[in-house]
């Protein structure tokens, strides 16, 4: 379907080759895109996810997704999709090669399509102006540098990567500056999937945020992005906002859910040292409504690719804007999340009489939650680091992450200092001194520990960084058990 001009409208409708939008309706008609083309550059974690729902629930739409990197596009076209989520590889395989296509030719897909969205990478600055704090957003520039390069007709931009307070604009400035005759819209329409429940995420989402310019071309650009999520999502459920709102409140999002569980872990500690259980008192204080239960689980650390980046370009936004004080509030919650997987191996060398050396530590868990092969910003990945500073030999098992990750986020090789990657969990376990529990796989809870102690040095040492086990009933068994905030 090609888009007729976005600043051409009679009336107050904008007229499109196969339908027609009326700016402020609750109501699109028709229901079905007949012809219209979605390409998505980037098949990650959200991009690979988002565009399978849309191809599912939306089967009049041709939605092409590509990405330059050969192997990962190769991997969408198999049965052993790159990206791990209950649910997903269903869905690929229903609307693979009928309206779903994985490609590595990303400038047919972009000249083809009428929407695009841009869900690439945007890292945490390492070195310049911001570095350690500020977001990376050069995959994002290339990409509206390449949007504007190859052209096509006129096109809707839609940021879905996570992106600092007035990136569209800069956006918009690249594609405007495009001497091709073609009209762009930019859209901000932030990710709120959390890894693990991603597919019922996009399926029964809390919200859908589109933003976009308040201007009749940007109210139209917002009403088409948000009638494609109306073909699956309640009207109430889309939320129509500026811009520049739409790119804070992701931000603002994660940052409020990273500071519930850092501070819920900062009462783990008191909870430790005073005989309380921090399970009983998440509870309580979770049985307020005006609190809820939710993000009070206490644990090893927060991981994932979007909390840490997210709260850190926060505070470079504050400090660029000049509000230090506000700054240094967030900077706080990354710093506890830091002092919590510390305070995690503390525990455990002061337990194991005062050293680790040389002792094999059995690492169950490896992705930073369970029901995903991501390990960006896994607490795993720090607490195997402090163990290996200390010259623990680990024996490691993770159930869905690949060994070669573990190896590369740790730095080593198989069977080098002292990493060692098992099959199984009790492959793990056997002759071990101590067991660390850091990511919360359902399959741990089924595990014949009785088995396990008896093949393990003596005295065994459990920690649960998770929380997820029964720890009178080891104990019981004879295992010196350690949890998060038990006292």
């Amino acid at each position: 379907m090609d888009l007729l001009k976005l600043n051409c409208h009679t009336g107050n409708f904008l007229y499109f080759k196969s339908f027609r939008i009326k700016y402020g309706s609750r109501r699109f008609l028709p229901q079905k895109f007949l012809g219209m083309k979605i390409c998505c550059i980037g098949a990650g974690y959200v991009g690979g996810p988002t565009m399978a729902m849309i191809a599912d629930k939306c089967e009049d739409i041709q939605v092409t997704v590509v990405d330059l990197n050969a192997e990962r596009v190769d991997g969408w076209n198999s049965d052993d999709l790159p990206v791990f989520e209950p649910g997903l590889t269903e869905i690929v395989l229903r609307r693979r090669g009928k309206n779903l296509f994985f490609t590595t030719a990303v400038e047919d897909g972009i000249r083809e399509a009428d929407v695009i969205f841009i869900s690439v990478n945007t890292p945490t600055k390492t070195s310049g102006v911001g570095a350690g704090k500020a977001a990376d957003l050069r995959y994002v520039e290339s990409c509206a540098r390449q949007i504007a390069e190859v052209g096509g007709g006129d096109k809707i931009v839609v940021e879905k990567s996570t992106v600092p307070v007035r990136t569209a604009h800069s956006v918009q400035e690249i594609l405007s500056s495009a001497e091709n005759g073609h009209s762009y819209q930019v859209i901000s329409n932030p990710e709120f999937l959390a890894e693990g429940t991603a597919m019922k995420d996009l399926e029964k989402p809390d919200r859908v945020l589109v933003g976009g310019t308040v201007t009749p071309e940007g109210r139209a650009a917002v009403d088409v992005i948000a009638s494609i999520y109306a073909q699956w999502v309640p009207q109430e459920r889309i939320i129509k906002t500026n811009l520049w709102s739409s790119e804070l409140s992701k931000l603002t999002a994660n940052a409020f859910l990273a500071q519930r569980v850092s501070s819920i872990n900062s009462i783990s500690a008191l909870c430790e040292a005073t005989g309380a259980d921090v399970d009983e008192v998440s509870h309580a204080i979770g049985a307020d409504s005006r609190i809820g239960p939710k993000f009070l689980k206490s644990s090893v650390g927060f991981g994932g690719s979007c909390f840490q980046k997210d709260i850190l370009n926060l505070t470079y936004l504050c400090e660029h804007f000049g509000l230090p004080e506000i700054a240094e509030y967030w900077t706080k919650v990354v710093e506890m999340n830091d002092l919590q997987k510390k305070r995690f191996v503390t525990r455990m060398i002061d337990a194991m009489f005062n050293t680790v050396s040389e002792k094999k530590i059995a690492v169950l868990g490896y992705a930073f939650k369970k029901d995903t092969n991501d390990v960006r910003e896994s607490p795993a990945i720090d607490v195997c680091r402090y163990l290996l500073d200390e010259t623990a030999e680990l024996r490691v098992y993770d159930p869905k992450v690949e060994p070669e990750t573990i190896l590369s986020t740790l730095g080593t090789k198989e069977g080098e200092d002292s990493v060692s990657i098992c099959k199984d969990p009790y492959e793990a376990c056997e002759g071990s001194h101590a067991i660390a529990v850091l990511t919360e796989w359902d399959e741990f809870n089924d595990l014949d520990f009785a088995k396990i102690h008896a093949q393990m040095k003596q005295p065994a040492f459990l920690f649960d960084g998770r929380n997820v086990l029964d720890l009178k009933a080891l104990e019981e068994i004879g295992f010196r058990t350690y949890g998060i905030g038990k006292g």
